[in-house]
């Protein structure tokens, strides 16, 4: 479906207004907050104690890093909000679609994000040296976004991310979850590169809503804008 299409447009404008629709009872039955403490999650204690596994598989990856693909180049829409250097991407699920061979190269990661409750996407995400996101805000409130830092510069200060007003640093081994349909914005002004497991998983939310919500997820899959990514990765 070309994007200029009727049919594209129609679909876009209709989804836009179901997600505003969720969104705004979602915002009436959460606590609506930033950060999150990373122990409200039974689960990131086992994705951390795996970390220096899924890092050695990182570094294994890492040897042939110009294969790591440019996000923008998988999503048009990413361009917009990159600025400076590159944000490159290696995925192993979208939309709750498994990417069988790259979960195949790296299994304990693959094992850790298939371990996370409501689990919809993950990557390692890896910011070149000098590579900032623009502010911000992500497509939809009914999921969080969750990371692990894998590799941080020695100079954290130059590498952050900031959700609204608070400003967090990643650690090594350490997580960070986070509400990303606040307005945000990362960068890393180091001279390094700085690599996260990148995971977005379904809000916890009681019923009927975490049911509605899931559904209206694997609508989402369902999108031509989805489906696209999917296509070229």
């Amino acid at each position: 479906m070309k994007q200029a299409s009727v049919t594209y447009k129609t679909s876009a404008w209709l989804g836009l207004r179901l997600i505003g629709v969720m969104e705004f009872f979602i915002s009436k039955v959460v606590e609506n907050k930033k950060f999150f403490n990373p122990e409200e999650f039974g689960w990131i204690a086992s994705v951390e104690s795996k970390y220096p596994q899924i890092r050695s598989e990182l570094m294994k990856l890492l040897e042939n890093y110009n294969a790591i693909p440019e996000f923008k180049n998988l999503s048009d829409e990413q361009e917009r909000i990159v600025a400076g250097n590159k944000w490159k991407t290696f995925m192993f699920y979208v939309s709750g679609a498994k990417i069988e061979k790259n979960c195949r190269l790296c299994p304990v990661t693959t094992e850790a994000v298939e371990g996370i409750p409501g689990m919809v996407a993950a990557f390692y995400s890896v910011f070149e040296p000098h590579t900032r996101l623009i502010e911000h805000r992500g497509p939809y409130k009914g999921v969080l976004r969750y990371h692990l830092g894998l590799k941080v510069p020695a100079e954290k200060e130059k590498c952050s991310i900031r959700v609204v007003d608070e400003v967090r640093s990643w650690e090594e081994g350490k997580s960070l979850v986070f509400d990303d349909s606040f307005m945000h914005e990362a960068h890393n002004d180091s001279d390094e590169i700085r690599v996260v497991l990148f995971v977005d998983f379904l809000r916890p939310m009681k019923f009927p809503f975490s049911i509605i919500n899931k559904g209206l997820v694997w609508l989402f899959r369902q999108s031509p804008f989805i489906q696209k990514i999917l296509k070229r990765v």
